[in-house]
């Protein structure tokens, strides 16, 4: 799978900031490539050990019909930005891209564990993410960032916007009943109403969709197996 080639990664805290700045301006954020009927869809986590510098990625394209695994890919890496919130893409990015060049297959779209523009900056690791790879992508994340909500019923499938500087970000989205949300936003070439649809149609009554569950259980499988 190619990857664009936007910008280097060995950069510092001031020009990480710039960039999110100067690559929020070429999102797109509505529909655009997306097939009418989605036939695959990929999921994307990564994983470390506490205080291990060592980053695993996990790749997984699921069969949007049956939420089957068709193709399954990793990577690792050693994470050489630090840590700071809202600059996570450029810590995790790397490894997760050497994860996606070796896709044999191409998906329809994408669901990241993280934020799309549900971000202090408006391009969280969803966004980031879509724009390097030319994807419809979704954030899907678990908590929080930047934002405030209404709390939302209990029923899966009820949902509250997400408001930030009095503009809708995403969805709080109640995706299994007595459980906590999850956070979905546009990352790139979706509109909001379609990655909401997207996110619910991918649960299979867990509180995750399947394509971002099954690359944590991927993912730490294979962290786990690497640090024995």
């Amino acid at each position: 799978m190619k990857v664009k080639q936007l910008h280097g990664w060995n950069v510092g805290y001031d020009d990480a900031r710039e960039l999110q700045n100067k690559l929020r301006t070429d999102l797109i954020l509505h529909d655009e490539n997306l097939p009418d009927t989605i036939r695959t869809i990929a999921g994307a986590d990564i994983s470390y050990s506490k205080n291990s510098n060592v980053f695993f990625a996990a790749v997984v394209i699921l069969d949007f019909s049956t939420m089957e695994i068709i193709e399954r890919v990793s990577s690792s890496g050693i994470g050489e930005f630090p840590y700071i919130p809202g600059l996570l893409t450029f810590r995790e990015g790397p490894v997760l891209l050497k994860a996606f060049r070796k896709l044999r297959r191409v998906p329809d779209v994408i669901i990241f564990d993280g934020h799309g523009i549900s971000h202090p900056r408006g391009i969280g690791l969803a966004s980031h993410m879509g724009l390097l790879l030319d994807i419809p992508s979704i954030g899907c994340a678990k908590t929080i960032l930047v934002g405030s909500y209404d709390e939302t019923g209990n029923k899966p499938g009820d949902y509250s916007p997400l408001i930030h500087n009095d503009e809708i970000k995403g969805t709080v989205l109640r995706t299994k009943k007595n459980v906590k949300p999850v956070f979905v936003s546009q990352g790139h070439k979706i509109g909001l109403e379609k990655a909401v649809d997207i996110t619910l149609s991918s649960c299979r009554g867990y509180r995750l969709p399947e394509p971002t569950r099954k690359a944590h259980l991927a993912v730490n499988e294979i962290r786990l197996n690497q640090v024995r």
